[in-house]
């Protein structure tokens, strides 16, 4: 975590709150086979960073929320700028990260925003308040890792209500030429959020290649093989970018470069299958857009932010292929 604190400002409020782990029962595996109670983080804790894609230095504060609330996003650089619910029906932009928005106040959105919101949902994170000074989220080192070492400084705090999970009851698929993304139904025996991915990917980047991931997802596995997962990109695709005036925050410290058979960044990768594992932490993050705890197993090739959104997209439009655990709590409808 040396990158954090050489790279941004952490600072982190006093609180007497208990923090606790989720009292979720967990077979021998590990996994939940129990309805979990909703949990906030403990005490606000801030960090400063620069921005991916503006090359802006930002302030990035994660507060506590009450029960229900979800996750909900505010910049505090705009006067009266209304709070964005982090839901797959703010989702205004996918091209080079998610990014959520108001619909009737274009300069009120936040880009960038999965790799958080993967952290929050790897540490079961239900209810947060996200505020940021600017218009995207800090990159850090391009990986989760970063979100995660604040979330755990900040602790976790067991609410009182239950968590809602929404579960996939029938299978739901989104295809854009080679590339699909589907939600089945996951069998595991529970009442609990159980999320199974198996992923894959195929680049034409000798040092990409083909590569295939399966995992299920819970807190310890979150963060041993998906959260120090970087962002990567082509060296083509980068200095296209540059020339548009994009990513101008974008560096070998916050992203892998790959240039045909060759990663650019001198300390190489962190696993041989860094790219995959990065894919599978933005799915992660972008499915996590649902107010609750999603259940299901998740299959897909070539995944991308767009695939992903439209996916959840597709899901709501059909009542018939999930249930809501919490039937207190109504389900939003596609935007």
């Amino acid at each position: 975590m040396d990158t954090l604190l050489r790279n941004t400002d952490l600072t982190a409020a006093p609180s007497d709150k208990k923090r606790s782990p989720a009292p979720l029962r967990q077979d021998s595996a590990g996994r939940g086979v129990g309805r979990s109670f909703q949990h906030t983080l403990g005490q606000p804790i801030s960090a400063v960073g620069i921005g991916l894609h503006s090359g802006q230095k930002i302030r990035l504060s994660l507060l506590p929320a009450p029960i229900g609330q979800g996750i909900v996003f505010q910049r505090t650089d705009i006067p009266n700028a209304a709070p964005i619910p982090a839901r797959y029906d703010h989702v205004v932009d996918t091209k080079l990260s998610t990014t959520i928005g108001e619909a009737t106040r274009p300069e009120n959105r936040i880009a960038t925003v999965e790799h958080l919101m993967a952290a929050l949902r790897g540490c079961c994170i239900d209810n947060a308040l996200v505020l940021v000074d600017g218009p995207e989220i800090p990159a850090f080192d391009g990986s989760a890792q970063d979100f995660v070492f604040l979330i755990e400084c900040a602790g976790q705090q067991s609410q009182t209500a239950t968590q809602r999970v929404i579960e996939v009851i029938r299978p739901v698929r989104v295809e854009q030429g080679e590339s699909f993304m589907e939600l089945l139904p996951n069998p595991t025996s529970g009442l609990g959020a159980a999320l199974d991915l198996s992923l894959s990917i195929d680049f034409p980047a000798q040092a990409i290649g083909r590569q295939t991931l399966s995992l299920e997802l819970t807190p310890a596995c979150f963060r041993n093989e998906l959260s120090r997962s970087r962002t990567f990109t082509l060296k083509t695709e980068i200095d296209a970018l540059h020339k548009m005036g994009l990513a101008l925050g974008g560096s070998l410290d916050n992203a892998i470069v790959v240039d045909g058979e060759s990663i650019l960044n001198p300390a190489g990768l962190r696993s041989t299958d860094e790219f995959i594992r990065h894919k599978m932490m933005d799915a992660v993050g972008d499915l996590s857009m649902l107010n609750g705890a999603l259940r299901a197993r998740v299959r897909g090739h070539r995944p991308g932010h767009t695939l992903n959104n439209l996916l959840l997209r597709r899901l709501f439009t059909d009542p018939q292929a999930w249930r809501d655990s919490d039937a207190r709590t109504p389900a939003v409808a596609a935007a």
